[in-house]
């Protein structure tokens, strides 16, 4: 048997969402990262320019991590069928946008469940309410699949998405008041419906997945979020940390955000892409490993501080490209 296919035979793809500790997530990481190297031609392409020796990797934070912008320019995939479905990022006319081509879906779909689920409970207990706009608007978008799952799972009838039926939102929920209610919802839009409504939010988990989307001027978290407690009455404002290169998602409860077993999230120098920095902001380095068939180490454009179990989200690097992309040459 090859080493090929013993990597294969060695990596159960479900066997991530059982990650109990660190020493477990340390194992996989490395068989994953070595069963990527070998089947993922991108990774492998990358990985080889910047001169990895495999053999030395015996820790998650030596894994290289591979610059989000290759989704746009590049099939970054460990197979080579047809892909199941692809998900593609949002942009204006024109733009080029990064695209997901997904093998399995249902590994995503246990993914997103499970991720929530850990930390708010069986989605079927909830009234979903998605009020994405311009995500619905569009093609491909992997948080309208995830919002589409959780809605039909729901046990509510009137779960349902919106665009701009407010009025109708704001119906639904005074209907159904004293009952579980997540609405999630493109940050505009929801400020939006503030606005319009003020609903009684009090006892709501109110989710938002960030971007105004040219609609509106970005504002700080802090600021945004003191907006949405007061336009809804409400205690706190929930976050989810998503993205199209990704199969899973962080969720917080204000503006820390905490990753399932599954997914870490590690912290690289302004000045040196592949230094790690701890305890100080830098960019945002995404260990997610439910992404087995496309690549789980991603270096995205964000900029985050790690603080022990949780992360915060402060903004994005101001150039376009992260350095160290033109290692790969097409």
């Amino acid at each position: 048997m090859n080493a090929q296919n013993e990597d294969k035979l060695h990596f159960e793809p479900q066997s991530v969402f059982s990650i109990a500790n660190e020493e477990e997530f340390n194992t996989k990481a490395i068989q994953l990262f070595n069963y990527q190297l070998r089947n993922n031609l991108v990774y492998k392409t990358y990985c080889a320019h910047l001169k990895i020796n495999a053999k030395t990797i015996d820790h998650y934070s030596k894994i290289p991590f591979l610059p989000i912008s290759f989704f746009k320019t590049h099939q970054v995939v460990c197979f080579n069928e047809n892909p199941a479905i692809t998900f593609s990022s949002s942009g204006t006319t024109g733009m080029v946008t990064s695209k997901h081509h997904v093998k399995d879906p249902l590994l995503y779909e246990n993914s997103f469940i499970k991720g929530f689920e850990l930390n708010y409970g069986s989605i079927k207990d909830y009234l979903v309410l998605g009020l994405l706009p311009s995500y619905l608007e569009r093609e491909g978008s992997s948080l309208v699949y995830m919002v589409d799952q959780f809605i039909e799972m729901s046990n509510h009838s009137d779960s349902g998405f919106f665009l701009d039926e407010y009025e109708e939102l704001d119906t639904i929920i005074k209907k159904n008041k004293g009952k579980k209610i997540l609405l999630i919802g493109v940050t505009y839009a929801l400020l939006d419906f503030g606005e319009k409504f003020s609903p009684d939010l009090s006892e709501c988990i109110i989710m938002e997945t960030g971007g105004m989307k040219g609609k509106r001027k970005e504002m700080i978290k802090d600021e945004l979020h003191a907006v949405l407690r007061s336009h809804f009455s409400a205690p706190i404002i929930h976050s989810e940390y998503g993205m199209t290169e990704l199969l899973s998602q962080a969720y917080s409860e204000g503006l820390q955000f905490k990753c399932p077993p599954w997914m870490k999230i590690l912290t690289r120098s302004h000045s040196d892409p592949f230094e790690l920095v701890e305890n100080k902001t830098g960019g945002i380095n995404i260990i997610d490993l439910a992404n087995i068939h496309s690549c789980a180490f991603i270096a995205t454009q964000d900029l985050g501080r790690v603080n022990n179990e949780t992360f915060q989200v402060v903004g994005r690097f101001d150039n376009s490209d992260i350095r160290g992309c033109n290692l790969l040459v097409q």
